[in-house]
């Protein structure tokens, strides 16, 4: 008999995003005349800067002569991609990175999930409260949990939480963790840490021989220079931190994928006998017999943003988004409601009213102002009476909503 992994059968009734796409098209099969402003989940809306529009022409042509053509590329990433991000990401910040421990993926979101293959199943896990699903339902998948209680909360995580009284930056574990996911600026509350925040947890992952999982996909939006853009600003961090990036939100690349994962080759764990294994080598074996690599099109794509015209034509990108953020918060402190986040980050995190649930409100925005955004309960327990707005949108779509939540709502 052909039997099913377990694991999965543990998982919360369906994930995040997918769930909001029901009620979503619910809705709008009921009123097909609605014109629904989505404010939900984090894809980009605007064009792909023209410079990288223009290097995948011109590698789509390379493609088609025998001499440049290219078949299967290096599973880690071309080295003049990997070279470049490590000059321009990292060495320019004073990281000591080298290109070679840059490994260039589909995805970030897909690379916290598989990081998981290269870890033991007996480590203990902290994740923050409120957090980005993917982080717990992929150690739910893998076996890393027991059963979810009434709360949401999975047995066997350490639930770390993020509210206002902390700033939204969770504080230290009180015991001995081994895995610890941290993402600044944050998805979904859209804090950001400081160097003296970053410092403590590299202190306390080094003093517990820790790992800090560090989701970075959103540096781009810190546009304060006394926030760091990289763990690895942080001196030790190469010792005990994994960092993850993407050029979905800073180059649009949501709809091409494109992203890297940074693995020092000074970072090690151990064996079941207690040997030190050096994680860079095990990733790269993971790499190169589950993937194949970025597409050389995508690559030369990415590329691009590195050029002083792809450069440029990103920082009005995000300039664009930020400016979006800040009209979200400016309408919703307007109505008299608590706001935090769309500052350093593309998303603005607001406090339901009061008595109001998360998904409440969802509901209620939905059908009396057709705007989506995303309950705060979706991403954890201490999520319960917030709600996410996401300045991924065109300037016209955000002002309408702002001004049909506030004309079309009695807050």
């Amino acid at each position: 008999m052909v039997t099913v992994n377990d694991n999965y059968l543990k998982l919360k009734a369906g994930y995040l995003f997918p769930e909001i796409a029901r009620r979503v098209k619910a809705f709008a099969e009921m009123n097909p005349d609605a014109p629904i402003i989505k404010l939900g989940i984090g894809d980009v809306t605007e064009p792909l800067p023209a410079a990288c529009r223009i290097a995948m022409i011109k590698a789509v042509e390379d493609m088609g002569d025998r001499a440049t053509f290219k078949g299967y590329g290096p599973e880690q990433g071309y080295a003049w991609l990997r070279d470049k991000i490590a000059s321009h990401d990292f060495q320019a910040r004073g990281c000591d990175i080298d290109g070679a421990e840059i490994f260039v993926s589909d995805g970030a979101k897909c690379d916290t999930g598989n990081i998981l293959d290269i870890f033991g199943k007996d480590n203990a896990i902290a994740v923050t409260d409120p957090v980005y699903p993917v982080y717990v339902d992929t150690n739910v998948m893998v076996g890393h949990t027991g059963e979810a209680n009434d709360a949401g909360k999975y047995e066997g995580l350490i639930y770390l939480p993020m509210t206002a009284e902390n700033n939204f930056t969770p504080d230290l574990p009180t015991g001995k963790v081994d895995l610890i996911y941290l993402c600044f600026p944050n998805n979904p509350t859209g804090a950001t840490a400081s160097k003296a925040t970053l410092k403590k947890w590299v202190d306390y992952a080094k003093a517990n021989d820790a790992i800090i999982f560090f989701d970075a996909a959103y540096e781009a939006f810190i546009t304060d220079p006394e926030f760091p853009h990289s763990i690895y600003e942080i001196e030790g961090a190469k010792d005990c931190a994994i960092e993850f990036r993407s050029f979905s939100k800073n180059a649009g690349f949501t709809g091409t994928r494109c992203a890297f994962t940074v693995v020092p080759k000074s970072l090690k764990a151990k064996s079941s006998d207690g040997s030190d294994v050096e994680l860079h080598q095990l990733w790269n074996r993971r790499q190169s017999t589950k993937f194949n690599g970025v597409s050389y099109i995508i690559q030369r794509g990415a590329e691009a943003v590195y050029s002083t015209e792809g450069q440029a034509q990103i920082k009005g990108l995000i300039g664009f988004y930020l400016e979006n953020a800040a009209i979200v918060r400016e309408k919703l402190m307007a109505m008299g409601l608590k706001v935090y986040g769309g500052v350093n980050a593309p998303y603005v995190w607001v406090q339901t009213p009061s008595g109001v649930t998360s998904w409440d409100f969802f509901d209620k925005l939905l059908k009396e102002a057709n705007v989506v955004g995303t309950p705060g309960s979706g991403f954890g327990a201490a999520g319960e009476g917030y709600f996410r707005i996401s300045a991924f949108n065109s300037r016209k779509n955000i002002e309408v909503a702002m001004q049909r939540i506030a004309e079309k709502l009695k807050m």
